[in-house]
């Protein structure tokens, strides 16, 4: 077995290489400077990657939902920081039976296109979520409401089907925002065309350029007190941090890890930290030839140096994940202990699977460059074993089709948990009925995880679902459909003169207290 420091120094090698041949254009920076700094009225972010659609049904994505999500919609409740749910549209809940919660709606609330809200509201956006003609990849998660009862304007009932502990936190996700009936009877393009009751309206989408936010008049709460926050999109990583640094942008997000010293060493910016529910990962296409294989995914899993790739790509930031979710999750199961580095092992299996030489294959990235680092780190470290990995790097929007549709053999991608809870990750990742864009791109199937996962979803006993869970999460491991890289730990820059921004263990932004100094 080969010494994990030749990969780190093959890592470093690498990233180095890669320093020298991608450094910044100084092109792209001539408006950092002279008059451009932006307003302290303007609130600007600078993002990798342009929203794909600013419907919460619709969309999956966290550039959308970064977009939309506390900013255009609000739904019944939301999570604080420390992921405890809080009043929102709903003012107060209370469960009356195994069944049926009943939630308190906000009086005196109104849409962005001045329909006032009421529990029509809420019946008519569940309704939508869960009605075949929207096709939502986010219906899974409301699908065991079998009733919504308007008890008066401003009471509404949940009825379930069963028992479904996770319900209160389903309702925090981005996807429960809700919609003006008025828009969703006229069959407006939402994802186009937002209307929520949120402090911000959408003013303005230049699509792969920018989108701008316009402070709602109406609101119901706390007048926000930027006037607009406008997300401008910025492929190149250095850019983002030197709009910031100049004062053309307060936010920017991503942060490659290789930017953290310069960022806390800045007098000009303030590097955000903080821990994440998310897993970044390499799935596999189990529907595809050698992927059907259990071994080959297994030799893989044992092949990728994880601890390597964590140290010398990621810079520490975040941890080595040994299982399907990281400990900062409710459910996750302490006792595995992940694949580690064997490339003995590794060759073994894959001779047992009927490719003693290895094979060619393609691995998908987005154009994120951490996540380009470790495809090529991982095209390095595969050659160990025979397997020829060629890299294809593709745009956002067209990465998440692809991906969906099963057009890809292996990829790169990470899994932002919404709620906290194990369903989600265990829900979207494994289970059978959410395989393609819901979030299950492996497209695994199995079904006594399918089994278990329904189990979790229905059963009260908080010890009982632990073990459903684990139980689960053992299967999982042993059937590698997915190769777990890392625990998420959040970046984010801001210039030293913003004050109140935060990020959800999502990886959402929280901008509801921003302001610019």
């Amino acid at each position: 077995m080969k010494k994990r420091s030749f990969w780190l120094g093959l890592i470093a090698l690498i990233l180095l290489l890669a320093g020298c041949s991608g450094g910044s254009d100084p092109g792209s920076l001539e408006s950092a400077s002279g008059d451009s700094n932006a307003s302290n009225k303007d609130l600007v972010i600078a993002v990798l990657s342009d929203a794909t659609k600013l419907d919460p049904h619709l969309g999956t994505d966290i550039p959308s939902a970064n977009v939309y999500h506390g900013k255009i919609y609000e739904g019944l409740v939301q999570q604080d920081e420390n992921m405890e749910i809080q009043p929102a549209l709903a003012t107060e809940w209370k469960q009356l039976d195994d069944l049926t919660w009943e939630f308190k709606l906000r009086e005196g609330v109104k849409f962005h296109d001045g329909t006032d809200f009421t529990a029509e509201a809420v019946q008519k956006t569940i309704e939508r979520v869960l009605a075949e003609e929207t096709a939502s990849p986010r219906s899974n998660l409301f699908e065991m409401i079998k009733e919504v009862k308007a008890v008066d304007d401003h009471t509404v009932q949940l009825i379930t089907e069963y028992p479904y502990a996770p319900l209160l936190a389903n309702l925090a996700h981005y996807a429960a925002g809700i919609l003006s009936p008025t828009a969703i009877e006229s069959g407006e393009n939402l994802g186009q065309n937002p209307v929520g009751t949120g402090p911000y309206k959408l003013g303005e989408w230049k699509p792969g350029q920018e989108i701008k936010l316009t402070a709602f008049e109406d609101y119901w709460g706390d007048k926000p007190s930027m006037e607009t926050v406008t997300y401008k999109v910025v492929p190149e990583d250095s850019t983002r941090i030197a709009m910031v640094e100049t004062g053309e942008a307060h936010i920017a997000e991503p942060v490659p890890v290789t930017e953290v010293e310069r960022i806390e060493n800045s007098n000009s910016m303030e590097l955000v930290r903080s821990d994440a529910l998310g897993v970044d990962y390499i799935g596999f296409n189990v529907e595809k030839e050698p992927f059907n294989n259990v071994k080959v995914r297994q030799a893989i899993s044992y092949a990728i140096d994880t601890e390597a790739i964590v140290k010398g790509v990621y810079n520490n930031v975040g941890t080595v994940a040994t299982a399907p979710m990281g400990p900062a999750i409710w459910g996750h199961n302490p006792d595995l202990e992940g694949y580690k580095y064997d490339l003995e092992k590794a060759k073994q299996l894959l001779a047992e699977a009927g490719y003693p030489d290895g094979f060619k294959t393609t691995i998908w990235t987005n154009d994120n460059k951490a996540r380009m680092d470790v495809a090529e780190v991982v095209q390095s470290q595969l050659k160990g074993i025979g397997i020829d990995v060629d890299t294809k790097v593709v745009e956002w929007g067209a990465y998440l089709e692809g991906t969906a549709k099963g057009d890809h053999d292996m990829f790169i991608l990470g899994w932002s948990n919404m709620t906290g809870d194990a369903d989600y990750n265990q829900y979207f990742l494994f289970h059978s009925d959410a395989r393609g864009n819901p979030g299950n791109r492996s497209f695994y199937s199995n079904p006594k995880v399918d089994e278990l996962i329904d189990q979790g979803r229905q059963e009260t006993d908080e010890q009982k679902r632990l073990e459903i869970y684990a139980e689960a999460q053992k299967i999982e491991m042993e059937e590698a459909p997915i190769v777990f890289l890392r625990n998420d730990e959040d970046l984010a820059v801001i210039g030293s003169n913003v004050k109140g921004f935060w990020m959800h263990p999502s990886g959402l932004y929280m901008l509801e207290k921003v302001t610019v100094e």
